[in-house]
């Protein structure tokens, strides 16, 4: 991150960041495929824990119930602010990232809507509930990234949710 933030991702080599770390550009290649994986190589991970708990909620609660207790998951991960304002702010300068950004949100919608149908959660249902639940984790993030206020990543996510009910249940 330090590099990446002083001298930008594009201009960032695989040799500085692994002379930064103390380690061989074949050490590196070991743990990562390329320079943007050091940015997402949390995603598999946070991605089990989401999905795990959809898989987890209770056999009774309603699908947008078991995506919110997915996405409430990734609270429990995403604790540094300071970290995620600087990698967002590195993604939203590169389109390379951003493309990165968009695959990782598209696997993770896709596992929400397979852990829905593994539930019972019939099409388009689970599509529709699984992209609704990423659209909140999205807007919830950008808001605990770019906000102003120091709100945590959770309350800002049930804030979120509670707008999505809101504006479902207004006719």
């Amino acid at each position: 991150m330090k590099l990446y933030a002083e001298r930008g991702f594009d201009e960032t080599t695989v040799a500085e960041i692994a002379r930064e770390a103390g380690l061989t550009e074949r050490t590196f290649f070991r743990h990562f495929a390329d320079k943007r994986e050091v940015l997402f190589s949390g995603a598999a991970h946070l991605q089990e824990l989401m999905v795990g708990a959809v898989r987890n909620a209770p056999a009774d609660a309603p699908p947008m119930d078991a995506v919110a207790a997915g996405v409430e998951a990734a609270a429990t991960v995403l604790q540094d602010r300071n970290y995620s304002r600087m990698r967002q702010a590195l993604i939203a300068k590169s389109p390379i990232l951003q493309e990165r950004e968009l695959i990782k949100m598209a696997s993770l919608a896709a596992a929400f809507a397979d852990a829905l149908r593994q539930r019972g959660v019939r099409e388009p249902g689970a599509s529709v509930t699984a992209e609704a639940g990423i659209a909140v984790f999205r807007i919830s993030f950008e808001r605990w990234v770019l906000g102003a206020d120091q709100r945590d990543f959770l309350g800002l996510i049930l804030e979120t949710f509670e707008e999505l009910k809101l504006s479902v249940s207004r006719r």
